[in-house]
């Protein structure tokens, strides 16, 4: 397979010379892993204290990572990115909340979302996350099979309604519906809840998506079983396959609770995993779509193998392959110029809110192996070329 993903021209062709500086300066300050730990506890300081730093934070590494503060300041970017086939998934990036009537306020900027799908074809997904919707403690509760008192009841019949509204309302619009992975604690009522959605709104199509965590070693068996029940009920499977994004969290928690570790043994079993998946969902294309989020370029060659060998087309709709907007531009881009489905997380919303997932972002990097040296030996070759020109 041709190697595609070390075009500079193509990946950085949106970004002028002030933003590959931004970008270079912004790598480089997450490269150096003190520095993240020094800017994280400063700005969570400033931010607490009221200090006027959110025109700073906005400037840099909110404008990096982020869309905008509100779904329609994200516009210009969908419709600038677009312009390269790259598509946008709105993503409500506000984490960390407890209280029923923010739980609502997310319910209601997920219906908006799908209203904006629904009339654009550069947003082609709607996503949230099981807990933008509950409380975390009541999935976890259920998950351990512990009797939730009449007001827990009650409140999770509360978030039932919740998942139900906006998968209802995806499918009525026709917009896929991405719904996100989390901790492995609280991920089987989570699960649960999102295959009851698939068995009721995948009979035509796959518009439900569940997300699942390669990095977890359980996680191909359960994609196999829940595959027998999809055939056996007659539903569709979506599905978007990541590596993971709680693993320092997982792996302390197994040690503090002496269970064993929901984690894969090593990296390279993690990618073993990842691409056992994705080859398994391939060789099911009848009954499943798949959304290939991933920063692993090996991991997308051999996809992209994949599918040449099976004589799948690069613009197949059951196939789509995923970034976070601000990372992997060489992936995301140079795959969209050669005729792939792609789609970018374009995280959304008030600075102080989105604050917790940035720093999420920026710990993430630090801790792949290679994603920020990437990064930047991309930005590095790009600047040279331009000053060639």
């Amino acid at each position: 397979m041709e190697k595609i993903f070390n075009n500079t021209q193509v990946a950085f062709a949106l970004k002028s010379d002030t933003e590959l500086d931004r970008a270079y300066f912004l790598f480089k300050m997450i490269d150096n892993q003190p520095l993240v730990r020094i800017g994280t506890a400063v700005t969570n300081f400033a931010l607490k204290a009221n200090l006027p730093v959110e025109g700073l934070i906005r400037a840099t590494v909110f404008d990096h990572f982020c869309g905008g503060v509100n779904e329609v300041d994200c516009l210009s970017v969908v419709d600038k990115m677009f312009t390269k086939g790259v598509s946008s998934v709105l993503d409500y990036s506000v984490e960390g909340k407890e209280e029923e009537d923010q739980f609502d306020a997310a319910l209601e900027m997920t219906l908006k979302t799908i209203e904006f799908a629904k009339e654009r074809k550069a947003i082609p997904f709607a996503v949230f996350k099981p807990t933008g919707f509950g409380r975390f403690e009541l999935y976890e509760k259920l998950g351990e099979k512990q009797t939730l008192t009449a007001e827990e009841q009650a409140e999770w019949n509360r978030v039932v309604e919740r998942f139900d509204l906006v998968c209802k309302d995806a499918h009525s619009k026709n917009v896929a519906l991405l719904i996100d992975g989390e901790e492995s604690w609280m991920q089987d009522a989570a699960d649960d809840l999102v295959t009851e959605m698939m068995r009721k709104y995948n009979k035509e199509k796959p518009i439900v998506f569940n997300t699942l965590q390669m990095y977890r070693w359980d996680r191909l068996d359960y994609l196999k079983k829940l595959h027998e029940k999809a055939k056996k009920e007659g539903f569709l499977i979506g599905m978007k396959l990541v590596r993971g994004a709680y693993m320092e969290k997982e792996i302390a928690r197994a040690e503090e609770k002496d269970y064993p570790s929901p984690i894969c043994a090593s990296k390279e079993v993690t990618d073993e995993n990842y691409d056992a998946a994705v080859h398994y969902m391939i060789e099911h294309l009848d009954t499943m779509s798949i959304f290939a989020g991933t920063h692993n370029e090996e991991s997308t060659y051999a996809l992209m193998e994949l599918m040449q060998e099976k004589g799948i087309k690069s613009n197949d709709d059951r196939i789509w392959f995923g970034q976070l907007y601000g990372m992997s531009d060489n992936i995301s881009y140079n795959l969209a110029a050669n005729g792939y489905n792609v789609a970018k997380y374009l995280p959304f919303g008030p600075v102080k809110d989105v604050m917790p997932y940035l720093i999420r972002r920026a710990e993430e990097n630090t801790s792949v192996a290679g994603q920020t040296s990437r990064e930047l030996s991309m930005i590095k070759a790009e600047r040279k070329r331009r000053k060639g020109e």
